[in-house]
């Protein structure tokens, strides 16, 4: 579990190329917990930047979300381990022997190999997602209903975590009673800022209130004049959520 304000921001590295990648992680190196890498700048930039950043020295959390038969995704997730990154995710919406079968192949690859494994945690609902969107695709609850059952899900298949919404926070902790199982909240907005295609917002401050374990944060930081001082005030609202 993290102790500091800074071990709880992680910064999406959600950017055109390795070049902006690497000045963010060179500018904000030491002020923040770690560093997200998703489906745009691992398009752009593939394995070779995931390894190059967890190797400096920083925490990677590789956002890909897996979701495919089980055999595709465990294969998948023993490369992340390869990797080196801290944490990645699958979809729970891919089922109890997807989970586990992941959790499984992260375990004895790390085992075998002698590598440091990551902790695997599984998506629940997007925060682009409301209640419309879920009812297109055949989800007719609220995302607060389909939320307690993949994380129920996603705890009887042995997964350490979940990425849920901060407006899903609380319920996933009244949940869920298993010690150290994480949370992990996008839909993060400092005061002030624009929500951008996020649904379901919370202020770092409140996200932290809440229960989250790490909030994740990006174009408020890697889009602003002076990203440095942009993730300094967020975690300075971390502080005060962790104060009170």
């Amino acid at each position: 579990m993290n102790s500091t304000a800074k071990d709880k921001l992680i910064v999406a590295l959600d950017v055109s190329t390795d070049r902006q990648a690497r000045e963010l992680v060179d500018s904000l190196r030491g002020m923040v917990g770690m560093f997200k890498i998703g489906s745009q700048l691992f398009t752009e930039a593939g394995p070779k930047i995931v390894s190059e950043i967890a190797s400096s020295g920083v925490g990677v959390f590789l956002d890909l979300k897996f979701h495919d038969i089980p055999n595709t995704v465990s294969c998948a997730a023993v490369a992340a381990t390869r990797l080196g990154v801290s944490i990645f995710n699958v979809h729970a919406s891919g089922g109890g022997e997807m989970m586990r079968r992941t959790v499984d192949a992260v375990s004895e690859v790390a085992t075998n190999e002698g590598l440091k494994r990551p902790s695997v945690i599984a998506v629940t609902v997007l925060t682009s997602s409301d209640a419309t969107m879920l009812a297109e695709v055949g989800i007719g609850c609220e995302p607060e209903t389909q939320v307690r059952r993949l994380a129920l899900l996603a705890e009887a298949s042995g997964m350490d975590g979940v990425v849920a919404s901060p407006h899903e926070v609380a319920v996933v902790r009244s949940t869920v009673r298993r010690s150290g199982f994480l949370i992990v909240t996008p839909g993060v907005r400092p005061v002030g800022a624009a929500r951008d295609d996020q649904k379901r917002v919370m202020t770092p401050a409140q996200a932290i209130r809440a229960g989250a374990d790490y909030i994740v944060v990006g174009r408020p930081i890697t889009s602003a004049k002076d990203p440095v001082e942009s993730a300094r005030q967020i975690v300075a609202e971390i502080e005060s959520g962790l104060g009170q």
